[in-house]
């Protein structure tokens, strides 16, 4: 065989050996798409009239908050589902079956290309099960083409690519499960500082920085142009970017980490 025939029928299985891992051991998976089905509720019926009076002149309209509330949602459930993929690779490599596996005749990249695809994969389940809840209480992208909802699968799973390869290198780089799970945090916590919740228009002066420069609010701006039909801007062209960019960061640095011999 040769070494791409290998290194495909590797990958395959331990992409196999990780959809078996998250089958056999759901909690995790459930307890971080949990969060954000929560939120979701919580903002929606709890302060949706509230937030939408807020950022609309005035007009309290729960649906229109709703819609606009959604695509935030969507991106904060990519970032919890990859603090799985950090806990489970730090799990890999601290009870020993890495060590194990560097003694077989693999492809040496397969076991990461496996957490990676099988990470991507449970992100795009669980912007489903999330998308299927707020389908059900009220959500719609009637304006959105065909088109757009290509470009916006696109998207999610761009993000879900270049924030799993993030999620691969802290759980290389962290010492034991918890430890990756407290390290991969902000993967969960930095949509909370973008617009997923409110304009950055509505920011004080201050913070709006903190909201503007990071890789969250423009792929927010753009997955929301694209359902809602709203104005994108930059915002597109900067999403690719940022996504891009940690991608390849994620990339070498899980790779390089990979590399190390244990000691």
């Amino acid at each position: 065989m040769s070494s791409l025939s290998l290194a495909v029928r590797d990958s395959s299985t331990m992409l196999r050996r990780n959809l078996l891992h998250a089958r056999r051991y759901p909690s995790m998976t459930l307890n971080l798409l949990l969060s954000p089905v929560v939120l979701l509720l919580l903002f929606v019926y709890i302060f949706g009239d509230v937030m939408s009076a807020g950022i609309g002149n005035g007009g309290a309209d729960r649906s229109a908050y709703l819609a606009y509330l959604v695509p935030g949602i969507l991106l904060m459930t990519i970032g919890g589902t990859t603090i799985g993929s950090a806990v489970s690779v730090a799990t890999d490599m601290t009870e020993g079956i890495i060590a194990r596996f560097r003694t077989m005749a693999i492809h040496r990249g397969s076991v990461l290309i496996g957490h990676v695809v099988g990470s991507v994969l449970q992100c795009v389940m669980s912007v489903v099960l999330v998308g299927a809840v707020a389908v059900a209480i009220g959500f719609r992208a009637t304006d959105a083409t065909a088109l757009d909802w290509l470009l916006a699968v696109g998207l999610l799973t761009l993000v879900s690519v270049a924030l799993t390869w993030i999620a691969v290198g802290m759980g290389l780089s962290s010492p034991n499960a918890e430890a990756a799970s407290n390290n991969a945090l902000p993967l969960m916590v930095l949509p909370f500082l973008s617009s997923a919740f409110v304009p950055v228009d509505a920011m004080p002066g201050w913070f709006r920085p903190v909201a503007e420069y990071q890789p969250f609010t423009p792929a927010i701006e753009t997955l929301r142009g694209l359902l809602l039909g709203t104005e994108i801007g930059h915002n597109g062209w900067l999403a690719v970017v940022w996504c891009l960019a940690l991608a390849v960061l994620g990339y070498v640095w899980s790779t390089s980490r990979f590399a190390r011999e244990p000691k």
